[in-house]
């Protein structure tokens, strides 16, 4: 049976199924959703965490938290237009709350990176490494096999999970007390770390287990996993759209940057945004910047990159409605992006190819991720160190720098290793760093 619109579209909160807190505005409850993400301290945290090249000096780039600003402006977009499109298709959805996804769409785009740590994807393998490579390799055998397959798949998207739902010391049940629809809306790998294979990706540790599992039976989503096995659902619908955002906005807004930074000439970058469009197109494109008197070269990236979004926006919410049943049913293949009619599709993955090349292997990027995989490593080693051994001396300073809101004294290993992470991957990359020059003694407070 296919999923339900109308049952995947609730407002029901995480934590407070009993009963709604007084409202004192007209605020929806998925506007509420957005506001507390705003406003929330691993949000704000975000503007310090690499996105992709190393943080602003002279020339500024794009770093987490204006990434996902970026991706919650084209998901309004996307949820929006998709909306006005499925209810010419569904009339009987007019004046649901199926009126709200594009709101629903843009606070998930908002919390898609919040469980990503410092330093960007070399940030992520250290931690999983830290377990599968280094010195926590030790603790695999007193540790159970569903932590373990956690931690060594570590994964940004079940973090963020975690950090909505989880119950960290001092939070109430339920974590932000988010929306169901939001939350799964966030889940783009619905599954358990057993099901992650060599892709490594996976939507929710096992300590949240129970939450994801509420929320998806509740919303409907078709549940794959046999009776016994680890869980294994379908993708919430409005996944695909928060996810198309996303690969939009990563892909061309990391050509402009490249360009800004000098790493792709400008010739090169108006031949990859230009080959989205037909002649006719391209020639109108040239046409405006000519009109509109745009003679810097970044100016007119800027436009271009602005046409290239828009029609690569209107071309996903086209593939999603048209794969409106298939979605539904849980049998989409691949992403919205991958299945864009021509030019767009081929011009897409020349800007793939390029990225790869000329940006992610570049100078910058490579030493980033050289540099933080290194403190990253470190922090793990000497932090689950503590944890392992908190009755030591220098282990009981250590804990003592882990922020109140991890549980670290718990009397449970596992417990207390998961503190660890949370407490690592929570941190900003110049947080990271500086903790990191302290226990090696190459910063000292000055007196």
């Amino acid at each position: 049976m296919p999923m339900d619109w109308k049952k995947l579209i609730s407002n029901k909160r995480l934590g407070q199924e009993s009963g709604h807190e007084l409202r004192y505005d007209d605020r929806s409850e998925f506007k509420r959703d957005y506001d507390r993400l705003i406003f929330s301290a691993p949000f704000r945290r975000l503007q310090n965490k690499t996105q992709v090249f190393p943080l602003p000096g002279s020339i500024f780039v794009h770093n987490r938290l204006t990434h996902s600003l970026e991706v919650a402006s084209v998901g309004m977009s996307l949820g929006s237009d998709v909306m006005h499109e499925l209810i010419i298709k569904h009339p009987e959805l007019r004046g649901t709350l199926f009126e709200e996804i594009g709101t629903i769409v843009s606070t998930a785009c908002l919390a898609h990176d919040l469980g990503n740590p410092p330093f960007g994807h070399s940030g992520e393998k250290a931690i999983q490494t830290y377990f599968t490579e280094g010195e926590g390799m030790a603790l695999h055998n007193i540790l159970s096999e569903a932590l373990w397959d956690d931690i060594t798949h570590f994964e940004g998207n079940a973090n963020a999970f975690r950090l909505l739902t989880h119950r960290f010391v001092g939070r109430r049940k339920g974590g932000f007390v988010m929306t169901y629809s939001t939350l799964a809306s966030i889940v783009k790998y619905p599954f358990a770390s057993s099901w992650a294979g060599e892709h490594g990706k996976f939507g929710f540790f096992n300590s949240e287990r129970e939450y994801f599992k509420t929320v998806a039976d509740d919303l409907g989503l078709i549940r794959k996993s046999k009776e016994g096995e680890p869980l294994r659902y379908s993708r919430h619908p409005l996944v695909y759209l928060v996810e198309a955002a996303d690969d939009i906005c990563y892909e061309i807004m990391d050509i402009e940057d490249s360009h800004k930074l000098r790493l792709i000439s400008f010739d090169e970058t108006e031949r990859l945004l230009l080959s989205f469009f037909d002649k006719e197109t391209q020639d109108m494109i040239h046409k405006r910047i000519i009109d509109e008197g745009l003679t810097d070269d970044n100016e007119k990236v800027v436009y271009m990159r602005a046409r290239v979004i828009g029609a690569l926006e209107a071309q996903c919410v086209k593939t999603f409605v048209e794969n409106e049943d298939a979605i539904l049913a849980g049998e989409f293949s691949g992403s919205l992006i991958e299945n864009i009619e021509e030019p767009l599709r081929s011009a897409y993955q020349k800007c793939v190819k390029v990225s790869y090349r000329k940006i992610y292997c570049s100078k910058p990027v490579v030493d980033v991720e050289l540099g933080g995989y290194n403190i990253m490593d470190t922090l793990m080693n000497t932090f689950i160190k503590a944890a392992v051994e908190p009755e030591k001396f220098h282990s009981k300073q250590l804990i003592r720098r882990v922020s109140s809101q991890y549980d670290i004294h718990s009397d449970d290993l596992e417990t207390r290793i998961m503190a660890v992470i949370d407490f690592i991957s929570g941190m900003t990359d110049v947080y990271a760093l500086d903790i990191y020059q302290k226990i090696n003694g190459t910063s000292l407070p000055k007196v």
